[in-house]
């Protein structure tokens, strides 16, 4: 009984501990695992594609001396970004390599843009950092050009509001405001719909760029003047919608409505550069909701999954284990209060003889019955009858 009883004080034990381990979980793993999941990866690695048609200047006729402008040309927008050094528990670097592409000429001819955009921003916000300064290169040629950033550009932070955030548009190297629209969905996922409006910017004044500004024959840019020289400035204007995940921060859909234009008045467009609807392809928003729907699941597990389980199990575990202990110390105390279940054996306890002398044994130990005449001075002259 002792050693039965024993074992029931270890188990409790055991259960009682195990309980209070899987309580301890469940409080503490959501305040420790989240801040740790709520941080933009340090191995990002996305790509997305966005494609359309639309008005392109033919620089190569342009050279030639006349502005040719090709319609309903096919573009596509390509953009690599990856995580890169320095990156630590707190901030992480990234490079995002970008061009745009008229995919009905080959090679060089068909590139239109192409740009190395590199910014440390803040693994929870998703806001720019200093140092290092982010640098911009848009050709091989030149060396990259040290450019602070100043607004989201490729993720939203984690818990996106339903607020206006800065955006920094890499094309004028500033940041606006990009504001919220609306809450919706997209193939069945909760987003946010962000919307910018950009008005015509000079891009000669915000970038510096000597092809931004340019002096050609007047008849070269196809208006009145044949040979005058008439000198233009390029414009950029932008309508920029993106669709996130709130949760995340993962940019499921992005678009721009751009317009590059040559002019010398900026509400008066004369040559088109590049003017076009890219919204970002389907197999880019089902990449996208596939990353966001990862790092949802991640963060439901660690906020609700897991803390339910060990909260559940843990509060099991303990009463389970306090009823073991209770019961256990109750069947030892029994014990020795009612004493052993059998007699004991010899005639040197008292209680032993009390017992057995007040049990009604009598069918056990015949009687014997003797008279008088069945002994005499010396003892027994015959054995007693038995009856």
């Amino acid at each position: 009984m002792a050693e039965r009883s024993g074992r029931s004080r270890i188990l409790a034990s055991v259960l009682v501990g195990l309980g209070t381990f899987l309580l301890a979980v469940a409080i503490l793993v959501p305040a420790y695992s989240l801040d740790r999941l709520k941080k933009t990866p340090l191995d990002l690695e996305v790509t997305t594609i966005a494609s359309g048609t639309g008005d392109v200047l033919d620089s190569a006729a342009l050279l030639e001396g006349r502005a040719q402008v090709d319609t309903g040309v096919p573009i596509v927008a390509q953009r690599y970004v990856i995580a890169e050094e320095p990156s630590d528990a707190e901030v992480v670097s990234l490079q995002a390599g970008q061009a745009v592409i008229r995919t009905d000429k080959q090679g060089d001819t068909g590139l239109l843009t192409a740009s190395v955009d590199r910014v440390t921003v803040d693994r929870v916000s998703a806001m720019p950092v200093e140092p290092p300064v982010g640098t911009i290169q848009t050709s091989l040629d030149m060396p990259a050009t040290e450019v602070s950033h100043t607004g989201l550009q490729y993720k939203w932070p984690f818990d996106a509001e339903q607020k206006s955030y800065p955006y920094f548009d890499l094309n004028i190297r500033t940041s606006q405001d990009i504001n919220f629209v609306e809450e919706t969905e997209i193939n069945g996922m909760r987003v946010y719909h962000y919307s910018q409006v950009i008005e015509p910017t000079d891009m000669f004044e915000a970038v510096g760029d000597p092809t931004y500004r340019l002096s050609l024959p007047a008849e070269t840019w196809g208006v009145p003047g044949g040979e005058e020289p008439v000198t233009m400035t390029r414009w950029y204007q932008n309508q920029r919608d993106v669709w996130v995940d709130p949760v995340t921060g993962v940019v499921i859909k992005g678009q721009e409505m751009m317009n590059q234009y040559y002019a010398r008045d900026k509400d008066e467009p004369e040559v088109t550069v590049l003017q076009a609807v890219l919204p970002f392809e389907e197999s880019t928003i089902e990449n996208q909701i596939s990353q966001a729907k990862d790092g949802q699941d991640q963060l439901a597990l660690a906020s609700r999954t897991v803390p339910l389980v060990a909260g559940i199990l843990g509060a099991i575990a303990l009463i389970v284990g306090i009823v073991v202990g209770i019961r256990g110390g109750r069947g030892e105390k029994g014990a020795v209060a009612g004493g052993p279940a059998t007699p004991p054996s010899g005639s040197g306890q008292a209680g032993g003889r009390d017992e057995w002398a007040s049990s009604d044994k009598t069918e056990e130990f015949p009687t014997v019955q003797m008279d008088k005449g069945d002994f005499d001075e010396s003892g027994f002259t015959e054995p007693p009858r038995q009856q």
